[in-house]
């Protein structure tokens, strides 16, 4: 019902920067909350950030005040900007979508790598 596809994964050294996209495609893409979630090897996945269409945000405590969630609703695109990265930001990242009263939806995933 809800496609994901994102992009902007790669390799940044420490201290450095990085911006990651995922557009959401779909008749109801538009009504659900959009987010990164993240895992590194050997751990669970965790909250990186999520906003709702009305723009409320919430981040997780390792990425408070370094990571920016933004959503442009026309796209249907959501943004994380990641500032003064760390080797533990290293995971891949994942896109979700969710609503209530819908399948919860995934991306594919896309590799960030934080090292000198």
């Amino acid at each position: 019902q809800v496609q994901l596809v994102e992009s902007g994964g790669g390799l940044v050294q420490p201290g450095g920067s990085l911006r990651l996209s995922c557009a959401a495609s779909g008749s109801i893409a538009g009504i659900g909350a959009m987010g990164w979630y993240r895992q590194a090897p050997g751990k669970l996945r965790e909250l990186v950030a999520i906003t709702t269409s009305g723009g409320i945000t919430n981040y997780g405590d390792s990425v408070k005040g370094r990571f920016t969630i933004s959503r442009d609703n026309a796209k249907n695109t959501v943004y994380l900007q990641m500032n003064s990265v760390k080797p533990e930001d290293t995971a891949v990242y994942y896109c979700k979508w969710a609503h209530i009263g819908f399948s919860t939806c995934w991306g594919q995933g896309t590799q960030v790598t934080v090292s000198s």
